[in-house]
């Protein structure tokens, strides 16, 4: 069985991805549980800053490294919070100022207007100087609603509604969330090509 570092500390992806990669061969253990320190995200893009964290993990343990990064993208705010989304109002992982600084920033506009998607991209590296990354990515279309709504998962989970079932994804039990969020769609993409690995 093979030995996978999810490169993160955030205890919700980590339920969500440990819960969608269950049924693989895999013994999957974290950043946070190895000690690892948080990453500096300095790139321009999702796909460069889950690079960076996989980087990390691979050249600290010599194991191969799973990454995301992901982000709310808000049509409205020009992209915005996009590759901020964590620290949007300032303090890293403060989902309530994030929520609060997102709603105000929505104040006043419809609801014609205020689609926005879940973007995540999923990094593997199988060491720290592979040239061949495994790349994935996923969007979960929505819009944002007036006031949060519901009290599972994180992040902005409850001013994120999913027109096509109603709920926001804070409404939404664990189960259908990782179906059809954006992070269940790369992952899932992983799965496929994780199948084929050696």
């Amino acid at each position: 069985m093979k030995t996978l570092v999810l490169a993160s500390h955030n205890a919700g992806k980590l339920a969500e991805m440990r819960e969608i990669l269950a049924d693989l061969p895999l013994q999957v253990t974290s950043a946070a549980e190895l000690g690892l320190g948080d990453v500096e995200e300095t790139g321009l893009t999702f796909v460069e800053n889950a690079l960076l964290k996989a980087r990390a993990a691979c050249q600290a343990t010599g194991l191969p490294a799973l990454a995301d990064d992901s982000g709310l993208i808000v049509d409205a705010l020009g992209g915005a919070p996009g590759l901020y989304s964590a620290r949007y109002a300032g303090l890293p992982g403060n989902a309530a100022a994030n929520n609060a600084k997102l709603l105000e920033a929505m104040a006043g506009i419809p609801d014609g207007e205020r689609g926005a998607r879940f973007y995540a991209v999923i990094v593997l590296l199988r060491h720290a100087a592979d040239p061949q990354p495994l790349i994935c990515e996923g969007r979960w279309e929505g819009r944002i609603t007036h006031a949060p709504r519901g009290h599972h998962g994180f992040g902005y989970n409850p001013v994120f509604l999913d027109e096509r079932h109603g709920l926001t994804a804070a409404e939404m039990e664990p189960a259908l969330k990782n179906a059809i969020s954006h992070r269940a769609i790369a992952l899932q993409q992983l799965k496929r090509q994780l199948a084929a690995w050696h």
